[in-house]
């Protein structure tokens, strides 16, 4: 499923003064502040900068680095990047109702929960698989490969169609093969315990910098363009990632330049949204309830750490 034809992504820009010039005005001064939709027949129906629900998390997960939810949806597990601890939290009030040691310290960045396994990937990719976790039968197995602390591996989710997990690098793509302006997303098979020695999908910025040339409409959206500069370096750095449980699209948000990337099941870009730098300082967890329901948590950037809830709301 890796993408292979880049100029896909750039037609789809095309679509995208049609979607702004064909709504009142009103509505496009709100489309224009929040993100840009490039496929006509996707639907972004959540609204990021209005929480249905927000709470405030315990100091120690002041570093919150990942975010899973049980199948059930009745518990959600965390971890932060210092302690090898897994924080169970109440989805319906934010609090943490147990914890469990899983391995020493280290830097941990993403976690998602299978069955009654729960997996925690480190910056290095090293993946962690807890068998019945916070019970007196716990066991643990450690899975390396190839990837390290170059390709700085932010986020994990849980690709069920698949039985694999997703897992998104923050930093470079590949390991004997470069992938220049693009950030990687390898794949571990949960039935062979194997990753998969190619990216199974990549967020690639160069189709989105040349419709950014061609079309000089797009530049007023500023934010957007200035993080897409053909200059610079390519600033999307995956902080977290998930798979929206009723579409099968992909969720991926940056920390940096506080932005959220939906692809398809291709790896076709659908959706760029802006975050707001006041709900989302840090963005570092990201999970789905299986009604749809998106779970967003925050690092407190030395203050309270965040949880909020954003409910699916289809457009008629």
């Amino acid at each position: 499923m890796e993408i292979k034809n880049n100029y896909m992504v750039a037609m789809l820009w095309g679509f995208v003064l049609t979607l702004v010039y064909c709504q009142p005005a009103n509505d496009r001064a709100a489309d224009q502040a929040t993100g840009l939709t490039l496929d006509p027949n996707f639907s972004f129906n959540y609204r990021l900068d209005d929480p249905d629900q927000a709470f405030n998390l315990p100091h120690e997960l002041e570093e919150i680095s990942g975010l899973g939810i049980s199948e059930d949806g009745k518990e959600m597990v965390a971890v932060q990047d210092e302690d090898g601890v897994l924080f169970f939290i109440n989805p319906y009030n934010g609090e943490v109702v147990r914890e469990a040691k899983f391995w020493k310290d280290g830097d941990y960045e993403g976690v998602e929960w299978v069955g009654n396994t729960v997996y925690v990937v480190k910056s290095t990719g090293t993946i962690y698989e807890v068998i019945n976790p916070a019970h007196a039968e716990q066991q643990v197995e450690k899975y390396n490969f190839f990837l390290n602390d170059d390709n700085d591996v932010e986020g994990l989710a849980y690709d069920k169609a698949n039985n694999r997990l997703l897992l998104a690098c923050k930093a470079q793509a590949g390991h004997e093969v470069e992938y220049p302006h693009k950030k990687g997303i390898y794949a571990f098979d949960l039935s062979t315990k194997v990753m998969v020695e190619q990216p199974v999908y990549f967020v690639d910025a160069d189709s989105v910098r040349h419709y950014l040339e061609q079309e000089p409409a797009i530049r007023k959206l500023e934010k957007l363009v200035e993080f897409f500069d053909p200059e610079e370096a390519f600033g999307f750095s995956p902080s977290a990632i998930a798979i929206h449980p009723l579409t099968g699209h992909l969720y991926i948000t940056s920390s940096v330049g506080k932005m959220l990337l939906v692809l398809d099941t291709t790896g076709r870009i659908l959706h760029i949204e802006k975050l707001s730098k006041k709900v989302h300082p840090q963005p570092e967890g990201l999970c789905f309830a299986s009604n749809g329901a998106l779970y967003l948590s925050n690092e407190g950037k030395g203050g309270t750490p965040k949880l909020y809830r954003f409910n699916y709301k289809p457009r008629d």
